[in-house]
């Protein structure tokens, strides 16, 4: 009996010393603070809702519109294509599950912090019917690191990472997909899908073929290919963007002097057709099949005219 009394003891002692550890971590502060912290401004689920995204920056609004499950900026009434992969990640920040710890729920902060609605700048989904988040961002704090952020008709103040400094400077054609093949900012063409690329230029037609997985080049005299350089000058055409959008734009054939046609593995035919240089160097391109003229900056119009030297290999 007297043994069955200690055991009896012993375990009631281990079993409260197990209560009071386990207690110590449910009610630890800094525990309890982490899990405050833990924070996401939108729901994930709510994600594939949103329909309209306005940013207010001062006097500059961005307004990012979806149709047939496409991103598009609208701008001065007419719609721009926007980059899919940059909005997508615009709205990964706003549901990802981060430290947004609560600094104040007093509105007397909100001045001081920049989260004034007049002082903030206002982020604002919606979905068809409802707005999904409405948040005004503030100040940077003394680290530089973190943001101050309210939903709009809160009190409640969060800080944490400022992962949108880069969303919400710049000009509105930042958001803009300016490739002139828009599919390859996904990866949807890639290099290896161009079996044929051909330029033709006021003078001289050049053709890059693909033959067993290599190129094969008629137009230049060129002795010994250099493999990886067609690649890159593929890679180049494909990937050109322009540095802006233009709306005075002719369909007179004349006014191009080359053009560039990429045939795909699919069947598919991608038609780039670029205009003489103006004074600065610039040129206009179209894109056959596209309802949009793109201005080339001067630098990336010269990676689109090679000479022979540039493929031969070294």
């Amino acid at each position: 009996m007297e043994y069955k009394k200690r055991l009896t003891y012993i375990l009631s002692i281990i079993g409260a010393l197990a209560v009071i550890y386990l207690a110590s971590f449910v009610f630890d502060p800094e525990i309890m603070g982490t899990r405050n912290a833990s924070y996401t401004w939108l729901d994930s689920k709510l994600a594939g809702r949103t329909a309209r995204i306005v940013i207010a920056n001062g006097g500059d609004t961005v307004e990012i519109v979806k149709k047939s499950n496409k991103w598009f900026v609208l701008h001065n009434g007419t719609e721009y294509p926007a980059r899919q992969l940059r909005v997508e990640d615009f709205i990964g920040i706003l549901t990802a599950r981060k430290p947004w710890p609560i600094r104040s729920t007093s509105a007397s902060s909100h001045e001081k912090l920049g989260i004034g609605t007049n002082a903030a700048t206002r982020i604002t989904l919606y979905g068809e019917n409802s707005t999904l988040a409405d948040l005004l961002l503030g100040s940077e704090d003394i680290t530089g690191r973190e943001i101050y952020i309210r939903k709009y008709g809160q009190n409640e103040v969060r800080s944490g990472e400022n992962l949108f400094a880069s969303y919400l400077t710049g000009p509105v054609t930042g958001w803009y997909n300016l490739r002139l093949i828009p599919e390859s900012e996904d990866g949807k063409v890639a290099v290896d899908s161009v079996q044929r690329l051909s330029v033709y230029g006021p003078q001289a037609t050049q053709v890059f073929s693909r033959k067993n997985r290599m190129w094969t080049v008629s137009g230049f005299d060129i002795a010994d290919p250099d493999q990886a350089s067609i690649d890159g000058y593929v890679r180049d055409v494909l990937n050109l963007e322009g540095d802006d959008f233009v709306s005075l734009i002719t369909d007179d054939p004349s006014y191009y002097e080359s053009s560039f046609v990429l045939e795909l593995g699919n069947g598919g035919v991608k038609t780039i057709r670029v205009s003489n240089p103006d004074e600065s160097g610039s040129r206009i391109a179209l894109v056959d099949g596209s309802d949009y003229g793109y201005s080339i900056a001067p630098w990336a119009a010269q990676r689109l005219f090679r000479s022979a030297r540039d493929f031969e290999k070294q």
